[in-house]
């Protein structure tokens, strides 16, 4: 695997795992570009002096092009989760774009992250959607890298800040069924760490890998984890299988103030088990610094404030950057 520098674009960047992404690939040395609608929503980020920015939109083939040229690998880490409609077509339509234009442009390699996913099931819209852009950049000329992954534990996460709310507001609650689904949660460090391993695949490689952590847990299990981490009492939760996730949304759009947009897809896809198949990039790449991080150890650090005057923030922190009702 290639241990040269390369010149990078990353996009997302003023979303969770964007905006942590820059840190760890500035550190391996690389050349960090952006690609942002307004470069002006990166002011306070801790990385915003070190990299150089290109403004636009994703869906312009010809912004495309131009925060493209000369770059080796591609992060693409955008997704629809605005709750509107049309959300498949969308992240279709933008993942051609971009696609189209790293041919165009002779790019080394794409990567991107999507989600841990049962092949025999009928999946979720969100689910769907992130398959589908993985086939995209799988089909597409230039070499790819789709790393799929289940829950992120981190702060600001939307799918940890859902279940860290939940656990927080409720001592005792009524949930659906899927609370017994299977899942293989990894720690924001550990898929930041296979994130810029991706970058230096040999160019032969364009494949899916799934990422996780060393724990597969129920979300009940995860729930209770964090309760003991965080110094609850074990919560008391009553399973009813009539709660829809339709209605289950709009519950935690009431309970927590993590939008119900943002809620909706997240919780149509804990309907599924999502737990990993291999381990090819672990085995690839080696283990992360200190081994794979265990559940609650990813939730410590997560509920762990940071210093006030390190910079950059822990990733598994809250940066000036996450949503308000991030923490």
């Amino acid at each position: 695997m290639s241990t040269e520098p390369l010149n990078v674009l990353v996009t997302g960047v003023t979303g969770y795992l964007g905006s942590r992404l820059v840190v760890p690939l500035l550190e391996a040395g690389h050349r960090v570009r952006v690609l942002t609608r307004d470069g002006s929503k990166l002011d306070g980020l801790p990385w915003a002096g070190q990299v150089e920015v290109s403004e636009g939109d994703a869906n312009d083939p010809d912004t495309c092009r131009a925060a493209l040229a000369d770059i080796d690998v591609a992060y693409y880490l955008l997704h629809s989760m605005d709750g509107g409609g049309d959300l498949s077509q969308r992240d279709h339509e933008m993942a051609q774009t971009f696609a189209d234009a790293a041919a165009d442009q002779e790019v080394g390699r794409i990567v991107y992250l999507g989600g841990l996913h049962p092949d025999d099931e009928e999946l979720s819209e969100h689910l769907a959607s992130r398959v589908d852009v993985g086939k995209v950049f799988l089909d597409s000329p230039v070499p790819a890298a789709v790393l799929q992954a289940a829950i992120l534990i981190g702060a600001a996460s939307a799918s940890f800040e859902m279940m860290r709310h939940l656990t927080d507001r409720l001592p005792a609650m009524i949930t659906p069924r899927w609370v017994n689904s299977r899942i293989q949660p990894i720690g924001i460090d550990d898929a930041l760490y296979y994130l810029v391993g991706a970058a230096t695949l040999p160019p032969e490689v364009n494949r899916t890998f799934d990422i996780g952590g060393p724990d597969v847990l129920t979300y009940l299990q995860m729930m209770q984890g964090y309760a003991k981490v965080s110094g609850h009492h074990q919560r008391l939760i009553f399973v009813m299988p009539f709660l829809t996730p339709g209605l289950a949304s709009h519950w935690i759009g009431l309970v927590t103030p993590v939008p119900t947009g943002v809620a909706k897809p997240l919780i149509g896809s804990l309907v599924h088990d999502v737990v990993c198949q291999e381990t090819d990039l672990l085995e690839r790449l080696g283990a992360p610094p200190g081994g794979p991080i265990p559940y609650r150890e990813a939730v410590r650090r997560a509920i762990t404030p940071a210093p006030p005057d390190q910079s950059p923030p822990p990733a598994a922190s809250l940066w000036p950057s996450d949503p308000d009702w991030a923490g």
